[in-house]
């Protein structure tokens, strides 16, 4: 486990609640998620450079996507397209990985009582799919996607409503992050963010508003996870 603080960590409120995003915070997906984009642009003879699919990891809904890619399009065209890539998606990978330690670090939160939700742009189906096949769907109180709002990050709406359905105040709760998008949604619905850096710089995290950087979950304990962010345990929460 390897984390950075971006400041001195005081006392301070209640943590109530903890948001997951879902790609490339709970799940290695980039990959496969370049691999399916690239690929289908390429069908459609759209040649994209690396670089430019840097768009597809900042958390965007995919009709975004689609859009910025190909220009406007019809809800025809965005239902047809959208089934193409998933379905060359499911083709990339025979099963996503979990980012390290975070099965292990999602059932420490859960056997310690926390409320635990995922807020991500990902479809209901496919985020339901992934947190099923890794075993952890049971494990969080909400799953918020994509299709439920209608802006994707960095709108702040997502994190409300998930907010909203763990029955927590904003600035009360967490939200876990590796896009920049994301972390600015998270920011402007009023919640303390943690930037997830994997093996990249952290420094888009932190310019994006991120108050502290993991580098991935390993072996970081729910107490540890407390100080981390500068806010107390609730009575109940067990310090795993």
């Amino acid at each position: 486990m390897a984390w950075m603080q971006r400041q001195s960590i005081i006392t301070g409120p209640l943590l109530k609640g903890i948001v997951f995003d879902l790609d490339g915070v709970i799940v290695d997906s980039h990959p496969a998620h370049r691999f399916a984009w690239k690929e289908f642009l390429r069908i459609l003879g759209k040649e994209v450079a690396d670089g430019q699919l840097d768009f597809v990891m900042d958390g965007r809904k995919r009709d975004d996507i689609l859009t910025h890619f190909l220009g406007p399009l019809n809800e025809a065209q965005l239902e047809q397209y959208g089934k193409m890539k998933n379905d060359l998606f499911w083709q990339a990978v025979s099963e996503v990985p979990p980012v390290p330690g975070a099965f292990e670090f999602i059932e420490r939160l859960y056997r310690a009582g926390i409320t635990i939700a995922v807020a991500t742009s990902a479809s209901t189906s496919r985020s339901h799919s992934i947190l099923s096949r890794i075993g952890l769907l049971s494990r969080f109180h909400a799953v918020v996607t994509g299709d439920e709002v209608g802006k994707g990050k960095p709108d702040p709406r997502i994190y409300r409503l998930a907010c909203q359905r763990i029955n927590c105040y904003p600035h009360t709760a967490v939200a876990l992050e590796d896009a920049a998008s994301g972390v600015r949604a998270a920011k402007g619905a009023g919640m303390k963010c943690v930037g997830i850096a994997g093996h990249k710089s952290p420094q888009h995290l932190i310019a994006a508003g991120a108050d502290a950087i993991l580098e991935d979950f390993l072996n970081i304990s729910v107490s540890e996870f407390h100080a981390l962010v500068g806010m107390q345990p609730l009575e109940s929460h067990i310090a795993w």
